[in-house]
């Protein structure tokens, strides 16, 4: 969350720089045996898992690689998601210790799920080395008027930290500190609009960040860099500081299957690229305009718009706003209509 406070809605570039991001995938494999939420990884299932890619830079990778290596990676069972992450810390610290406060003001873990890929109603928790946690429900993103449920719980979550040095101990060295995240998938069904555990092959749209902050000893205590601001690292990252993005958010595929299962990247790709492109001239048009572009010719569209598209795209005005669709062909021959609306809810039909 705290990437989102630094960033303004300037839709004329935000989808420049985010359109050629191609977002990462990770196949999730089924536990074989039970997981014990300690933060150490240590179960053959952890050991098996494989980590992502290492973190970037929130804005990608033309900004400079980040100073500590961030990974994760993830598992599943009948009963929950898991998550686990490696994030190295020469000096682990944390001063948060009330629940749903704002973990960002300290080094954090973030974790972003949007089940059903439609970029509304998804869930955002984070948590910092003391295992301080805040979980919330975005009904949409900030940029499209959120609002942000911080009342909204995670019943039967589980996490734990494992520390590899001292906290708060400015006099040595730290290697790191370990996470491990149990969600459990009744908590997730409650706004996920599709089966809840997922069936094999499903793909869920989630995104981790990383929030950290440049520090000062003084006097034998931590203390940030007057006048900067905090880093923000990310698995999959949108292009620009706003992590309330979800649709350049990673899929993660689940799979039941032993071994090595590839991963299938989304078909209907082009088509929410090219309802996104849609979305952000738009949003660009009504700014300048105070009111939405009748035709798909009023927008300042790029010369591969469409590409891939199994016809031209569409669009309508409604009482509200707009609505644009595009048609996919599928690998099965299938053709599937996309649609997306003024603030941002995207959908098939």
């Amino acid at each position: 969350m705290g990437a989102c406070l630094l960033a303004g809605a300037d839709y004329s570039n935000d989808w420049a720089r985010m359109k050629g991001i191609v977002p990462q995938g990770y196949v999730c494999h089924h536990t074989t045996g039970p997981i014990t939420v300690d933060g150490r990884l240590e179960e053959t299932d952890w050991l098996r898992a494989a980590w992502t890619r290492e973190f970037a830079d929130i804005e990608g990778e033309a900004k400079p690689k980040p100073r500590f290596r961030t990974r994760a990676k993830m598992l599943w069972d009948d009963q929950y998601f898991y998550v686990g992450a490696e994030l190295e810390e020469p000096h682990v610290w944390g001063t948060i210790t009330q629940h749903d406060a704002v973990i960002f003001r300290d080094n954090d873990f973030e974790v972003f799920i949007d089940p059903n890929g439609d970029s509304h109603e998804y869930y955002e928790f984070e948590m910092n080395a003391l295992n301080t946690g805040w979980d919330l429900l975005l009904k949409k993103p900030y940029k499209d008027g959120g609002p942000a449920l911080n009342e909204w719980e995670i019943p039967g979550l589980k996490t734990a930290v494992h520390i590899e040095g001292t906290i708060n101990n400015p006099a040595d060295q730290d290697k790191g500190w370990w996470v491990e995240i149990a969600f459990p998938w009744k908590a997730l069904a409650s706004y996920a609009h599709r089966r809840t555990p997922p069936r094999e092959g499903d793909q869920w749209r989630v995104d981790f960040s990383r929030v950290e902050w440049q520090i000062n000893i003084v006097n034998g205590k931590y203390e940030k860099v007057p006048g900067t601001k905090e880093d923000n690292w990310i698995w999959s990252p949108p292009g620009i500081i706003d992590m309330h993005r979800p649709e350049k958010w990673g899929y993660v595929q689940f799979t039941k299957q032993p071994g090595e299962v590839s991963f299938v990247p989304d078909p209907a790709m082009p088509a929410r690229n090219a309802l996104q492109e849609i979305y952000y001239a738009q949003r660009d048009y009504e700014a300048k305009n105070h009111r939405w572009a009748a035709t798909l010719d009023d927008l300042k569209l790029s010369a591969d718009f469409g590409s891939g598209l199994a016809k031209a795209p569409t669009m309508k005005l409604t009482k509200v706003g707009f609505e644009a669709s595009a048609d996919i062909e599928l690998p099965s021959g299938r053709i599937q209509r996309w649609h997306i609306r003024q603030d941002a809810l995207i959908w098939p039909k």
